[in-house]
C-alpha cells in the first residue's frame, strides 16, 4: 500500500511538472492575431519605435509613411513622401518631388523617423531604379528623408546611392547608415553635419544592417553574395563573415554573442556565433525568408516567408520553429514592439497584421 502511495505521488508530481512545462511551452508558442489594419497603404516594411509608435513605409504605390499608436494599433498620421529638394539646399532641383518609402529607422532619442526612397520622381530624375542592377546601370541616385515626429513633417533630406534599401541610426546618434542596392555601397552620413562621410563598397545587392550597442561595428548583408560585412565605424575597415549564400536581414542577440540572418533563397534562418565564428544552427521557416525581428529579451525570432504567405516564430535558444501562421499574401515586413509585446507584419497587398505574444 505504501509503495502504491509513493508511486501515485511520484506520478502526480511528474504530471504536475509536465503540465507546468506544457504551459510554458504553450506560452512560448502562442502568437495570436488581434487586429488587421487596412486603408490606403501598401507597406514594404513596418517598424516599431519601442516607445509607443509603429511606422509603415508604403513605396511608390501610396507615396506615404503611415504612423500608428502602438498601444491602440490605430493610425495617427499619414506623412506624404513629397519634398521640395531646393528648400533643403539642393538648388539644382526645382519643384515638388515624390519618393517611394522602403524602410525606416527611428532615432535613438525618439525625435525622428528616417526613411529610404527606392527612387525619386520629378524633374531631373529620368531613370528609375530596378531590382536587377549594378553600378554600371546608371540608375538615378536617391534620397533619405527625415520626419520630425513632433510635427509629422519631413524636415531634412540626405543624398544617397541608387535604390537605397535599409537605413539604421547608430545608438550613439552619430551616423545614419544606408545600404544602396544598385550602387553596391553603404553610405555613412554624419548626423551632426548632415553630410556623407564615407561610401563603402560592399558588393552585389547590399541590404540588411545591424549595429552593435556600442556603435563600434555595423554588420551589412551582401545579398548577392555569401558574406556579412563587419564594418569598423571608427576607421571604416571591412572584414568578412562567410555565412553562406543570399543573406538578407540581420539582427543581433541582446548580448551580441550571436547574429541571426535570413537566407532568402533557401528560406532558412541561421544563428551565427560571433565569438566562435561559426554557424550554430539553421532552420527552414518557409519559401523566401525575408524580414526578421527579435524579441527584446532575445528569446524569440519572427520571420516572414514571402512565397509561403506565412509568419514564423522561432525559439532562439535552439532554433525550433514554434509557429507557422498563414498571415496574408506576400508578407514582406515584420517588427517586434517591446512596449506592447506585439509582433506586426506588413502585407504588401495593403494591410498590417498585429499579433499578441501570450
Amino acid at each position: 500500500m505504501r509503495k502504491f502511495v509513493v508511486v501515485a505521488l511520484l506520478f502526480t508530481l511528474a504530471s504536475s511538472s509536465m503540465s507546468a512545462r506544457a504551459e510554458v511551452l504553450n506560452k512560448d508558442q502562442k502568437m495570436v492575431l488581434v487586429k488587421t489594419i487596412s486603408g490606403d497603404i501598401s507597406p514594404k516594411s513596418v517598424l516599431a519605435s519601442n516607445n509607443g509608435l509603429v511606422s509603415a513605409h508604403n513605396m511608390m504605390y501610396r507615396h506615404s509613411v503611415t504612423i500608428y499608436d502602438a498601444n491602440k494599433a490605430e493610425i495617427i498620421a499619414t506623412v506624404p513622401d513629397s519634398v521640395n529638394l531646393a528648400d533643403f539646399g539642393y538648388k539644382n532641383y526645382s519643384g515638388l518631388y515624390r519618393g517611394a518609402p522602403v524602410e525606416g529607422a527611428f532615432s535613438p532619442d525618439g525625435k525622428y523617423l528616417y526613411f529610404t526612397n527606392y527612387a525619386m520622381y520629378g524633374k531631373g530624375f529620368n531613370k528609375e531604379g530596378h531590382d536587377t542592377c549594378s553600378p554600371s546601370s546608371g540608375y538615378d541616385k536617391s534620397f533619405v528623408s527625415r520626419i520630425d515626429l513632433s510635427t509629422k513633417k519631413i524636415d531634412a533630406v540626405y543624398p544617397v546611392g541608387s535604390v537605397p534599401k535599409v537605413v539604421k541610426v547608430t545608438p550613439d546618434n552619430r551616423y545614419i547608415l544606408v545600404s544602396n542596392w544598385c550602387s553596391y555601397t553603404l553610405t555613412v552620413i554624419s548626423i551632426e553635419s548632415g553630410k556623407t562621410v564615407k561610401s563603402i563598397k560592399i558588393g552585389r545587392y547590399p541590404r540588411g544592417i545591424a549595429v552593435s550597442n556600442d556603435s563600434r561595428f555595423a554588420y551589412v548583408a551582401e545579398m548577392g553574395g555569401s558574406n556579412i560585412h563587419r564594418i569598423n565605424l571608427t576607421d571604416f575597415t571591412d572584414s568578412l563573415i562567410p555565412v553562406g549564400s543570399n543573406p538578407r536581414a540581420i539582427v543581433l542577440s541582446p548580448d551580441e554573442s550571436k547574429m541571426y540572418i535570413t537566407m532568402n533563397l533557401s528560406g532558412r534562418v541561421q544563428a551565427w556565433d560571433l565569438v566562435a565564428k561559426k554557424t550554430i544552427k539553421s532552420v527552414k521557416t518557409g519559401e523566401a525568408a525575408r524580414s526578421l525581428a527579435i524579441s527584446s529579451d532575445g528569446t524569440a525570432l519572427f520571420v516572414v516567408n514571402f512565397f509561403s504567405d506565412t509568419v514564423s516564430k522561432v525559439r532562439a535558444s535552439d532554433m525550433k520553429v514554434l509557429q507557422n501562421i498563414r498571415v496574408c499574401n506576400e508578407p514582406i515586413g515584420v517588427t517586434y514592439d517591446s512596449s506592447t509585446n506585439r509582433t506586426w507584419v506588413a502585407c504588401y497587398g495593403g494591410s498590417l497584421k498585429v499579433f499578441d505574444n501570450k
